[in-house]
């Protein structure tokens, strides 16, 4: 494992570390929805941790709905019971980080239903998101250049298109992880990106026509060598 594998790994424990002391502190002043946590820094020096570390544990109980922050005021319970709030910081803990398999299944699991809403849901502005993210693509591919984060944009706006803004933050939660793998083992190859040129206008096409079994389609089509690739590693 390499340096910074371990440097990861050992900030997930300590992240960790801290999100089980909130809970026992939590737990330990009864608090209840609405109660103030104390600042950042007086959870720094309690918990002898950097504040960043802190900030990034309150960060993940809030995106779990464990936590609000409310600027210039503070952070507070949410609206949780203590019971549900302690099975759903216990199912944090235990997580893992994604690999790239699991990665690969939830985004083609979700983009296949997310195309066929955006087909069916799609907006005139939705349409010209989702041609300059096409266009953004081809120009970089056909320069010789990585387009790797213009082929998400590309698909991000397809989920944006879809109507659905849970689809939409799962996608751009698993996005940033997404890049980092693609870059990391260098999936697209110069044919396959210019291949995806072609497979980009027909799902897009796709989507301007109002065909959402077409456009499922042509989304399955695109993920085959993706699909491929992933169970070949």
């Amino acid at each position: 494992m390499n340096l910074e594998a371990l440097t990861k790994k050992d900030n997930k424990e300590v992240v960790n570390n801290i999100i089980a002391k909130i809970r026992d502190y939590m737990n330990f002043k009864n608090l209840e929805p609405g109660d103030k946590l104390p600042s950042e820094r007086m959870l720094s020096e309690r918990f002898e941790v950097s504040r960043n570390s802190v900030r990034e544990a309150i960060q993940k109980l809030e995106f779990y709905g464990i936590l609000k922050s409310i600027p210039q005021s503070g952070t507070f319970v949410a609206n949780i019971g203590v019971i549900a709030m302690n099975g759903i910081i216990e199912d944090i803990l235990k997580l893992e980080e994604s690999d790239f398999r699991s990665l690969v299944e939830t985004r083609i699991l979700l983009e296949l239903k997310t195309v066929r809403l955006a087909a069916t849901r799609r907006t005139e502005a939705d349409l010209v998101a989702v041609k300059a993210a096409l266009d953004a693509y081809s120009v970089k591919v056909m320069n010789g250049e990585e387009a790797v984060q213009e082929d998400l944009l590309f698909h991000l706006a397809i989920a944006k298109a879809s109507g659905n803004s849970t689809i939409n933050t799962l996608m751009l939660i698993i996005t940033p992880e997404i890049i980092t793998n693609f870059e990391k083992y260098h999936v697209c190859d110069e044919g396959q990106a210019v291949k995806g040129i072609q497979e980009h206008l027909d799902i897009y096409n796709a989507i301007k026509d109002q065909n959402p079994q077409l456009a499922k389609q042509k989304m399955k089509e695109h993920f085959k060598a993706l699909y491929q690739y992933c169970y070949n590693i």
